[in-house]
């Protein structure tokens, strides 16, 4: 309980100003004067002027607030390598213990620094600010953090914090713990399809020999070299670039004798390669209604470089026109299919027979340009069905079906086979999930035997419509009709021609995301998910394994023919990996390298300048969690000693009863100022 005077003047402020000046000066010329009755005056007008400030005499029944101290225990995954959990768990036990014997303290525990699989690295002051929001300064009394000292969000200096109060950390680990890391100097983020990149590295050990360490180079999980190098040094690596989307690359150094924790060893650096211009060769055998369609594929994409030649006047033709009339180019045969033929990704033959333009050692040098990677289109017409058919060319060792030489002329809608229906190039094709397709018909397929590639579309009969296949290192597709121009022109509605040329088109140049047979991770922040894609009626179960190496068995469902799934959440940042025995995919959840497992030794440096300011202090637990003893303290400079730690005891109150009693109001008021006027008037009557 309090007592105090208030006041709550009946005239303005300098209204009353003013009266008093006025009874001071009355006061003291009545005192030099000598009056009789001097200071019974004076007295009375002081009573006056006191009137006018209205006082008030106050009680307060006040009720005192705890002072409140934050426990922020860090349980971030560097928490869990060596005894740091079960110190954690000792310290906070002994910590709820201690501070609950001191009186008038409230103590508020906060776990912070989950892997979520989105936060990068352990943000323990965040943790503290949400314990303490609704707690006012003037009641906190310090905060103590448990951890291993790694800390990702902390305050550039005291004033930050929003209380005047120590805060103390409380280290777990041990002082000798050894590691080795793998450091990034320089990652390349992009970079060009067919060239290289250079990474920069170097490899830092704390409490290690400092011996020259052996290191592994991966690419998307393949062996590229090993090399020795010595710690500290930087070291850059020559890196190629073999595949557009990403390309993951994995340094990895060999384990330190009693190493923490081998997780940092491997530093990780994701490459989205980005293929330069798409170099395509179109040539149309002659001109017809669907040489448009190619060309206006191929023209609307920015990142295909077309070289387009349609065959208008053959070597053979000889109809009188004079040499220097003829506005017909020459065809560079020799410069494209023997000098530059590899500079290309993809060549199209578009209803080509041949015509003696292309001799046939060329055909050669395009079957080796397809079995060392190459890619070739035929888009027949009757032309492959005829004598000259590009089929009776060396192409025949890689074309994967035989004419027959006949064609069949009748109105058909193209199928999906169910190789189809699995294969990438054309599953769940617009219009494909109707019986008959919803698009348009076509009127002519070319009759084949002896089909040896996978026949993805069919026309009347079943005969094979659209066949792929590979061939060595490349890729070989056969399209048996020259009627997709009606879907392009809309003959009934038309069709996915667009989409299906595409992926066509991107499938015969190797685009990762059309592979028949893939295993692929995807991450979409929490969520991570597993996709097989297989031409075959089922799949195995699939191995993942976790950043920190943990694994699991993951069963996946079939969500569509030939595409095989399972999500689930990822509560690690850093490099996953799947394989199913076969085949193998990475993916990285978060930041390629987190910062969580970028330094994991514990520490007391990082937060000693900060605890310093406070008043507070950083030590060490002991190997079995034990705690320093912990003091109240009401003010201090210092909040630590050898043995102990303490807390800023508060004295906030909260107000529960207030009484006030007016001096100069009512019957006292009255009684004061008659008695004064009284006494001055007896004095004066004397």
């Amino acid at each position: 309980m309090t007592f105090g005077i208030a006041f709550a003047p009946l005239v303005p402020p300098y209204v009353l100003g003013a009266a008093a000046a006025l009874a001071v000066a009355l006061a003291a010329l009545l005192l030099l004067a000598r009056s009789r009755g001097a200071a019974l005056r004076a007295a009375a007008l002081a009573l006056l002027v006191l009137a006018l400030a209205n006082p008030s005499f106050t009680r307060e029944d006040r009720e005192p607030l705890p002072s409140v101290v934050a426990v922020i225990v860090d349980k971030s995954p560097s928490q869990g390598f060596g005894d740091r959990a079960r110190q954690t768990e000792a310290a906070r036990a002994a910590l709820a213990e201690r501070l609950a014997r001191i009186p008038g303290l409230e103590a508020r525990f906060a776990e912070a620094g989950e892997a979520d699989g989105e936060t990068d690295g352990t943000r323990l002051f965040s943790a503290l600010s949400a314990a303490l929001a609704d707690v006012p300064p003037d009641r906190v009394a310090g905060a103590i953090l448990v951890t291993d000292g790694r800390v990702h969000d902390l305050p550039k200096d005291a004033a930050e914090l929003g209380f005047t109060a120590p805060l103390h950390g409380l280290i777990t680990g041990r002082a000798d713990e050894r590691d080795r890391r793998v450091v990034l100097v320089t990652a390349p983020r992009f970079g060009i399809v067919g060239q290289q990149q250079t990474i920069a590295f170097r490899v830092e050990e704390q409490n290690g020999p400092g011996s020259p360490v052996q290191v592994a180079v991966r690419r998307d999980g393949e062996l590229l070299e090993q090399r020795s190098v010595r710690v500290g040094e930087t070291v850059n690596v020559a890196v190629a670039v073999p595949h557009a989307g990403l390309n993951i690359v994995e340094i990895e150094a060999e384990p330190l004798d009693r190493e923490l924790t081998t997780v940092n060893n491997r530093a990780v650096v994701s490459i989205d390669g980005v293929r330069d211009k798409l170099r395509v060769l179109l040539v149309s055998g002659e001109p017809h209604a669907g040489e448009r369609t190619w060309r206006n594929l191929l023209k609307s994409d920015a990142a295909v470089d077309l070289v387009h030649f349609t065959i208008l006047r053959p070597p053979e033709k000889q109809d009188g026109t004079p040499i220097n009339e003829l506005s017909l180019i020459a065809f560079p045969t020799r410069e494209l299919f023997q000098q530059k033929i590899n500079e290309f990704h993809l060549i199209i033959f578009d209803r080509y027979a041949r015509q003696g333009v292309l001799p046939i050692i060329y055909f050669d040098n395009i079957a080796r340009y397809v079995r060392n990677g190459g890619a070739v289109m035929v888009a027949a017409g009757p032309d492959y069905a005829s004598p000259t058919s590009i089929w009776r060319t060396p192409l025949e060792a890689v074309l994967p079906a035989e004419p027959s030489g006949r064609t069949t002329e009748r109105p058909f809608h193209a199928r999906l086979t169910e190789l189809g229906k699995r294969h990438p190039v054309t599953r769940g094709l617009e219009g494909s999930e109707s019986d008959p397709p919803h698009w348009s018909r076509w009127f002519r397929v070319v009759d084949t035997r002896n089909t040896t590639g996978t026949s993805v579309m069919e026309g009347p009969d079943g005969k094979p419509l659209l066949v792929l296949s590979r061939q060595g290192e490349g890729r070989v597709a056969l399209l048996l009709s020259d009627h997709i121009w009606l879907w392009a022109r809309g003959f009934e509605g038309g069709g996915p021609h667009l989409d299906l040329l595409r992926r066509l088109s991107h499938w015969l140049m190797k685009q990762p995301d059309l592979d028949e047979e893939a295993l692929r991770l995807l991450a979409n922040g929490r969520l991570l998910t597993v996709q097989r894609q297989t031409m075959a009626e089922g799949v195995d179960a699939v191995t993942l394994t976790s950043p920190s190496g943990q694994t699991r068995t993951v069963t996946l469902n079939a969500v569509e023919p030939g595409l095989w799934r399972a999500t689930l959440e990822a509560n690690e940042m850093g490099l996953w990996r799947a394989t199913d025995g076969k085949l193998t995919a990475l993916v990285n959840v978060g930041p390629a390298n987190p910062r969580e497992f970028a330094e994991v030794t514990s520490t007391t440096e990082v937060l000693a300048p900060l605890a310093r300011a406070t008043g507070g202090d950083v030590r060490r637990l002991s190997a079995d969690g034990g705690v320093p003893r912990i003091v109240g303290v009401r003010t201090s400079d210092v909040y630590h000693g050898d043995d102990w730690i303490g807390l800023r005891m508060r004295q906030a109150t909260v107000v529960r009863g207030l009484g006030v009693l007016p001096v100069f109001t009512g019957l006292l008021g009255l009684l004061l100022l008659i008695g004064s006027l009284a006494a001055t008037w007896a004095r004066e009557g004397r």
